[in-house]
């Protein structure tokens, strides 16, 4: 299947208009038999149950669209050939998905890699390495673009297959520091979301980015992540969802692995290499079914919960609320902070540090001092440091 440009100008139009998510949209669909006729009888079902909607202009959407044209931003419609046929299967899937880069990405089979934005060396080391592990593998590899692991994840297979999913707009990267490695992303890999162009990241907008994150793999890999944290959020959805869940075991100890040791002891499969993913996932790895499954369910009571899928979304926490999540303050610039991010409970060769660091062996040096001191680090035989136990 394939839209016509009047067909999906309708559609863009249907799915930005004001209270209508991805549920609402299909129960419209579903009852009028397509987004030209929703959009015509949205007002009236509005103001029968008491609701004023805005929909966007043919100009607005128009706009867009040219926009998108400027950007290399493909607009897809669930049910066309290059909409990734793994979302056709979450609840909700998104009724546009604006992609930029490689569409065919989309079609391989994907792992997501998610975890803390305070990440330790060794987290991030370790994400590195399966990242590079599964894209040698032909997976793709599916992140958040997050401080942490979810950027050392997309650095570590861009040359093979990363796919970075945005909580705004495709032309509103987030954090502003990974903007640069989004610019390379969206070069040689992929991008994908399902706001509009144009829509800074708000706190509820994580959560609902996270399902497509899952949504879109095979499998979601935790590498630390706190008790409250995004990445759990992530792994919920990747489990209601019918997806594979994994962690990386990390020690009692540090706060940052709490939730992933959490998850191992619920049940989720236990990962210290790549080899423990593959194993799970090889009799899933085919290529998945391309067939469009476009919105064909009969008509039934889906109009009495028509608008109310995004206020019940409202409710749910907002990113703020997670203690790992992108939406915290930035992390405070000093190099004692910097360096105390990447100290974990594991020890580290202080040469290590300085290079993931990127500052100077003098900076280093000076830091580790006054950290020594506060009686944060401690110092360990063999030029190593590890973040001290209270």
């Amino acid at each position: 299947m394939r839209l016509s440009d009047r067909q999906r100008l309708d559609w863009l139009r249907l799915s930005r208009s004001e209270g209508v998510g991805p549920r609402t949209f299909q129960g419209l669909i579903n009852r009028y038999g397509g987004a030209a006729a929703a959009l015509e009888n949205l007002p009236v079902l509005a103001a029968s149950r008491g609701r004023h909607v805005r929909i966007p202009t043919v100009a607005e959407a128009e706009n867009e669209m040219k926009q998108a044209d400027r950007l290399g931003v493909r607009l897809l419609a669930s049910g066309e050939e290059d909409y990734p046929s793994r979302l056709l299967e979450i609840d909700g899937p998104p009724p546009i998905l604006a992609v930029r880069g490689d569409t065919e990405l989309l079609h391989r089979p994907a792992v997501a890699l998610v975890g803390a934005r305070n990440a330790s060396a060794s987290g991030r080391k370790m994400a590195a390495r399966l990242a590079t592990g599964l894209a040698e593998a032909g997976y793709l590899v599916v992140s958040g673009l997050a401080r942490g692991i979810d950027a050392e994840a997309h650095r570590a297979s861009l040359d093979r297959g990363t796919a970075a999913v945005l909580a705004g707009g495709l032309d509103k990267p987030y954090p502003p520091e990974n903007e640069a490695l989004y610019a390379e992303i969206a070069a040689r890999a992929v991008a994908v979301s399902e706001m509009p162009l144009g829509l800074s990241p708000r706190g509820r907008d994580f959560p609902r980015r996270n399902r497509l994150i899952s949504g879109l793999s095979l499998g979601v890999v935790v590498v630390e992540a706190a008790r409250r944290s995004g990445s759990l959020i992530t792994a919920r959805m990747a489990n209601e969802q019918g997806r594979e869940v994994f962690a990386v075991p990390g020690s009692p100890l540090d706060p940052r692995c709490e939730g992933s040791n959490d998850l191992l002891r619920e049940g989720a499969s236990i990962v210290t290499s790549v080899e423990d993913i593959l194993g799970v996932l090889a009799p899933f790895a085919g290529d998945a079914e391309r067939a469009p499954r476009l919105f064909r369910e009969k008509p039934s009571e889906e109009s009495a919960t028509l608008f109310e899928e995004w206020d019940e979304a409202e409710g749910e926490p907002t990113a703020e609320a997670y203690s790992d999540n992108e939406e915290e303050a930035p992390v405070a610039g000093s190099p004692e902070m910097q360096l105390l991010e990447l100290i974990a409970v594991n020890p580290i060769e202080i040469d290590v540090l300085t290079r993931m660091s990127g500052l100077s062996a003098r900076a280093v040096k000076e830091a580790l001092i006054e950290l020594e001191m506060a009686g944060s680090v401690t110092r360990l035989p063999g030029n190593r440091v590890a973040r001290a136990v209270r």
